[in-house]
């Protein structure tokens, strides 16, 4: 198969590292030197340039606003955005939209997907800790009453809650065998959200539904919604550990070629260069399983496993190897590597939320492993 991106692919890239060039990540007090969130809200001065870009809407079709790109190109911007700590929901804004595009009603069609390609909408998934297959694992039910349909249950840890317009909610049904994805407006009678606080210091909500009525045009309630939608966030946030591994490891290479001793930099033990190499083969390994994973959901190509495999595949390379580029930083920088000041601290944060996030490798090793199972079964 043939990894090499597109033009289109390219320009999208291109277009994010312009964005992105302005953005400081030490500008962002650490978590710990806070009390409470690092902020109340996310970067909305970056949020418009994002619009004004057009890499908001990257996966919409033409017909509303979009590229028409694919999984690959957001990956590619996400990438880009990692590597700053870009604090906006790119991803989840893009995967609810895209989710939407494909499968959602006329009515929420028409309501959603051209404001929020301009980012006037705020959308995010409330997915955050959920990685298994099985329907009947979903905190939260729903089911049928008349033209509604009632949500109840707790939903932990949604990224951009407090600040989102919608939120695209997972629920089984009655019977635990189907899965809906409701999408809950802000201020939803029976929706309430308290505020918890990630590693990363950002605010993330507990979302509390107690009876709350979603129209059935809100409701997405289609074959393999859930599923993609899942996968596309699960390669999104690798995506997110790459760009920010990557960006880890050329801080280790900058500092370690500066300090020096015994007259020489660091840079040149043996020790040092071939922890860094071990480091520079874990980021190698989490690009090609990620690219690997984001062309299965784009292309749609068939394979031996369905692309969750592929995509279970390269979230056990991203957990793992973005903690240890994270830790190997932290033990090369010394002193530095402890200083909750240094911008490194903050990188080290976010792997720790992008490691866990969707599920550390072991729920993925499971998820593979039962793939397989079925495969060799069927």
């Amino acid at each position: 198969m043939d990894f090499t991106f597109s033009e289109e692919q390219q320009a999208a890239a291109e277009a994010a590292r312009g964005v992105f060039s302005g953005v400081a990540p030490d500008a962002v007090p650490s978590p710990s030197m806070v009390v409470g969130a690092v902020a109340d809200d996310f970067d909305r001065a970056l949020w418009a340039r994002l619009a004004e870009a057009d890499l908001l809407s990257l996966l919409l079709d033409p017909a509303e606003g979009g590229a028409g790109l694919d999984a690959v190109a957001l990956c590619l911007v996400l990438r880009e955005s990692a590597a700053v700590l870009a604090r906006v929901p790119l991803l989840e804004h893009s995967a609810a939209a895209a989710t939407v595009q494909a499968h959602g009603t006329t009515e929420l069609r028409s309501a959603l997907l051209a404001p929020a390609g301009r980012g006037e909408l705020v959308l995010t998934v409330a997915a955050s800790g959920r990685t298994g297959h099985d329907p009947a694992g979903l905190a939260v039910t729903a089911r049928q009453d008349g033209d509604t349909c009632v949500l109840d249950g707790v939903q932990t840890a949604v990224p951009w809650a407090h600040n989102a317009d919608h939120i695209v909610v997972p629920a089984r049904t009655a019977g635990g065998d189907r899965t809906l994805l409701a999408v809950v407006p802000r201020g939803l009678d029976g929706a309430g959200l308290a505020e918890q606080i990630s590693t990363t210091g950002e605010r993330l909500g507990e979302l509390r539904l107690e009876s709350a009525r979603v129209p059935a045009a809100s409701v997405i309630d289609a074959d393999g919604a859930w599923e993609g939608l899942r996968d596309l966030l699960t390669t999104g946030t690798c995506a997110l550990a790459l760009g920010l591994g990557e960006r880890v490891l050329r801080m280790s290479g900058e500092y370690t070629s500066r300090r020096e001793q015994f007259g020489f930099p660091v840079a040149t033990f043996q020790a040092v260069a071939m922890q860094a190499a071990d480091r520079y083969i874990d980021l190698r390994a989490m690009e090609v399983t990620l690219w690997q994973a984001a062309w299965r959901i784009a292309s749609g190509a068939p394979g031996a496993l369905p692309a969750a495999g592929d995509v279970a595949v390269a979230k056990i390379w991203a957990s793992e190897g973005v903690r240890r580029v994270v830790q190997t930083a932290q033990h090369l920088h010394g002193g530095f590597g402890a200083d909750v000041e240094y911008p490194l601290h903050r990188y080290h944060a976010w792997a720790k939320h992008l490691e866990l996030s969707l599920g550390p490798a072991a729920a993925h090793e499971e998820a593979l492993g039962d793939l397989l199972a079925a495969h060799s079964l069927g």
